[in-house]
């Protein structure tokens, strides 16, 4: 069995959901109430694809205003990235320019492109939808974001996906996967 090790970094505006996600992601379990997180919390997981043995280290960055600085250095050496927004607040997705400019200078985008998926968290609150999927899908696609995914932590729903996806991605970028 190979194995391979790929950073990811998830990154949006404060309350969208990463921390929820992240680890829904790892534990498979909700937490209604988590805290804030301070600059970034690094959670790691085990997977395998086909005949490898991947681990996915995911560096959870703080959304607030104020840790944003930070995260050029903390996107150094990442080999994918999931910028999320709340389906249900407009405003997560108006930050969306500036979020993918500091992420692409920390990792070295402009050097050498990585994978970068769109996730629209919190779809059990879909009748409070702000956000229509077509309206993510059009900014996504006016900036080269290979794709946009709902999920919902709470439920689970496409949670595992987000990360099988942003793998295979990462996989066929760095050619592991054909």
């Amino acid at each position: 069995m190979r194995t391979a090790t790929f950073k990811i970094c998830i990154f949006g505006d404060g309350g969208v959901g990463k921390t929820t996600l992240v680890q829904r992601y790892v534990s498979g379990q909700f937490t209604q109430s988590t805290k804030m997180t301070i600059g970034v919390d690094i959670v790691t997981k085990q997977v395998q694809i086909e005949d490898w043995q991947v681990t996915l280290q995911i560096w959870d960055f703080g959304g607030e205003e104020r840790f944003r600085f930070f995260l050029p250095a903390y996107a150094r050496g990442s080999f994918g990235g999931i910028y999320m927004y709340d389906i249900s607040r407009y405003s997560s997705i108006m930050d969306f320019d500036e979020w993918l400019t500091v992420f692409k200078r920390g990792c070295g985008y402009d050097q050498k492109p990585i994978p970068i998926l769109m996730v629209g968290g919190k779809l059990d609150l879909v009748e409070r939808r702000a956000i229509s999927l077509e309206q993510a899908f059009n900014f996504a696609q006016s900036r080269h974001i290979y794709k946009v995914i709902e999920c919902s932590a709470k439920t689970g729903l496409n949670v595992e996906s987000i990360f099988t996806e942003i793998t295979h991605l990462i996989m066929k970028d760095v050619g592991h996967l054909f």
